[in-house]
C-alpha cells in the first residue's frame, strides 16, 4: 500500500469501510486579506472600559460608553467608523498620564451685537453655529458659547465663563491631559462666506498647556501575537512613534510573521512636518501631514488608517492616491500646502493629500516613514506604503500555500522513487508549487517578470538539516502608475 492516510492505520483487522476526509487540496486560489484594527487612545474616566484592555468595538456609541464621551479614544472610533464601517476593530484605551496637563484656551467675547447673526464657531473642526440677537451684549454672548459647547459633550473640550469682571471670557479645557490637547483647533469663519455678526468680536488663543502624554510601551505586552493588520495611534509623540517601530519590526520578524502597519497623523508647517518626519525611520509607519487642518490629528489618523486599511485589503498593490479622506476638514485655501511643498515632506516621510474643488481632502501619496537604509544612506525601497502591504500579502499566501499543501509530509530527495499517493515531497515538488503561487500572484496584479523570477528561484535542501527546505523567492513586485509626463510638439 503506498497510499499516506493521516487517521486510517494500516493493521485493520475489524471488517467495514474506513474513509477519511483529507482537506490538503480543497482550498483553491489565494486568502482573502483580513483587515483587524487596533486603535490606540486615550480615555475619561467616565468610560467604563479598563486601561489597557481590549475592546471588540461595533459602532461608535458603544466607544462612548467604554471609554467616556468625548475622549480621544471614543472620537478616534467614530471617525474610523465614519470613514469604514466593515472592518473589524479593537480599542485598546489609555488613562492619562499621572501629574499631565490640560491644554487651554481663551475666546475673548465684544460687542454689543448692531445686527442679528450667526456665529459660525468651530471646534476640533466641527461647526457650531450660536445665534446672536441685536444689541446682544458680550457677557450674553459668551454665555451662548459655553451653552453650545456644553450641549455637545462629544467636543473634546469643556467650556466655562470668567467670572466678574471677565464675564465676556470663555475659557475651553481639553477633556484629556496631554500634548494632543494642542492640537485641538478652535477657530471662527473657516468656510468662505462666513464671519461674525455685526459689531461682535471674537478673539481666541490657540489652545496651549497640555503636558505628559501616557507611554504606550505597557501596550504591546496586551496585544501579545494578536494580529492586527491596521493599528491608530492616538498618541503621536516622537517616543510614541519610536515605541512603536521598535515593536512592528519585531512583530513582522521572522519570528513572529505579524503584519502590522501603524499610523498617525500631525499638524504643523512644512518645515515642523519635515524636521519631525526626518527624525524617523520606520517601512512600518506612515504618518499623514495635516498642515493647518481644523480636524484633530488623532481623528485624522483614524480616517487615513481607514481609507489605507480598507482598500489595500482589497488589493494591496493598488495605488492608495485618491483616495477620499471621508470626515477631515480642509485647511483653508491660503493655508494649504503648495505643489513645493508637499514634494519636500514626501522627502521627509510625510504623506500628503490634495483638495478637491468642493472641499474634499484625497489622499496624494501614502509614503512611509523610511528613508535610509542601515547606513544611512537615502533609499527608496520602502518609500511607498503599497510596498510593504504587498510584501506582507506575498509572504502570508506563501506561507498558507505550503502549510495548506504539504502539512504532514516527509521530505525526500529530487529522483526518489517513492509510491504515487505517498505524503512525500521534494525541492522540485516545492519549486513547482511556488511557480504555480508566483503565476496566482502576476494574475492578480501584484508581480511582474514571471521569466525573471523563474530563473533566479531557488529551492534547496538544507546542507546541514534534512528535514528543512530552503528557498529563495524573487518576486518582482509591481509598481504604481503615479506620474505621466509627455511633451507637446505643437505645429502653427
Amino acid at each position: 500500500m503506498t497510499i499516506s492516510f493521516n487517521t486510517i492505520p494500516a493493521s485493520f483487522r475489524t471488517p467495514g469501510q474506513h474513509i477519511e476526509f483529507d482537506s490538503s487540496r480543497a482550498v483553491s486560489g489565494l486568502p482573502p486579506i483580513e483587515n483587524r484594527v487596533l486603535l490606540i487612545g486615550q480615555k475619561l474616566a467616565a468610560g467604563s472600559a479598563a486601561a489597557l484592555s481590549i475592546n471588540p468595538l461595533s459602532s461608535a456609541s458603544q466607544a462612548v460608553a467604554l471609554f467616556g464621551q468625548g475622549s480621544q479614544l471614543a472620537r478616534m472610533a467614530a471617525a474610523y467608523f465614519g470613514a469604514d464601517g466593515f472592518s473589524e476593530v479593537h480599542a485598546i484605551p489609555l488613562d492619562d498620564a499621572g501629574g499631565s496637563a490640560k491644554a487651554t484656551c481663551t475666546l475673548t467675547v465684544t460687542g454689543p451685537a448692531t445686527a442679528a447673526g450667526t456665529i459660525p464657531l468651530y471646534v476640533a473642526g466641527e461647526r457650531l453655529a450660536i445665534g446672536v440677537a441685536q444689541a446682544a451684549i458680550a457677557n450674553t454672548i459668551a454665555a451662548a458659547i459655553v451653552a453650545a459647547i456644553t450641549a455637545r459633550p462629544d467636543l473634546p473640550v469643556t467650556a466655562a465663563v470668567g467670572g466678574a469682571p471677565n464675564q465676556h471670557v470663555v475659557t475651553l479645557t481639553a477633556r484629556n491631559g496631554g500634548t494632543n490637547g494642542n492640537d485641538i483647533d478652535v477657530r471662527h469663519s473657516h468656510n468662505a462666506g462666513e464671519a461674525l455678526p455685526a459689531g461682535v468680536g471674537l478673539a481666541i488663543t490657540a489652545m496651549a498647556g497640555g503636558a505628559t502624554d501616557p507611554v504606550i510601551d505597557a501596550v504591546w505586552p496586551v496585544i501579545g501575537d494578536n494580529a492586527y493588520r491596521t493599528i491608530v495611534l492616538g498618541v503621536t509623540d516622537a517616543t510614541t512613534y519610536a515605541s512603536a517601530a521598535a515593536e512592528l519590526d519585531d512583530r513582522a520578524g521572522s519570528a513572529r510573521m505579524l503584519e502590522s502597519i501603524a499610523y498617525g497623523a500631525r499638524r504643523g508647517t512644512q518645515g515642523q512636518l519635515a524636521a519631525f518626519g526626518g527624525g524617523l525611520n520606520s517601512e512600518l509607519i506612515s504618518i499623514l501631514g495635516i498642515g493647518s487642518s481644523p480636524t484633530c490629528p488623532a481623528l485624522a489618523a483614524a480616517i487615513y488608517a481607514a481609507a489605507c486599511g480598507y482598500f489595500s485589503a482589497i488589493d494591496p498593490a493598488r495605488p492608495l492616491q485618491t483616495l477620499a479622506l471621508k470626515g477631515m476638514l480642509a485647511p483653508k485655501v491660503e493655508a494649504r500646502f503648495t505643489p513645493a511643498q508637499r514634494e519636500l515632506l514626501l522627502r521627509d516621510g510625510i504623506s500628503t493629500f490634495t483638495v478637491t474643488q468642493s472641499g474634499a481632502c484625497l489622499i496624494e501619496r501614502a509614503i512611509t516613514t523610511y528613508q535610509t537604509d542601515a547606513f544611512g544612506l537615502a533609499d527608496v525601497s520602502f518609500l511607498d506604503l503599497e510596498t510593504p502591504l504587498t510584501l506582507f500579502y506575498l509572504r502570508a499566501t506563501l506561507r498558507a500555500r505550503i502549510a495548506q499543501k504539504f502539512p504532514r509530509h516527509k521530505l525526500a530527495a529530487d529522483g526518489t522513487r517513492y509510491g504515487a499517493g505517498q505524503a512525500i515531497v521534494t525541492p522540485s515538488t516545492i519549486r513547482a508549487e511556488l511557480l504555480a503561487l508566483a503565476r496566482e500572484w502576476e494574475e492578480l496584479g501584484l508581480v511582474e517578470g514571471i521569466n525573471q523570477y523563474k530563473a533566479d528561484l531557488i529551492v534547496e535542501r538544507d546542507a546541514t538539516d534534512p528535514n528543512r527546505i530552503n528557498a529563495l523567492v524573487p518576486p518582482n513586485i509591481v509598481n504604481q502608475f503615479r506620474a505621466f509626463a509627455a511633451a507637446i510638439q505643437f505645429r502653427l
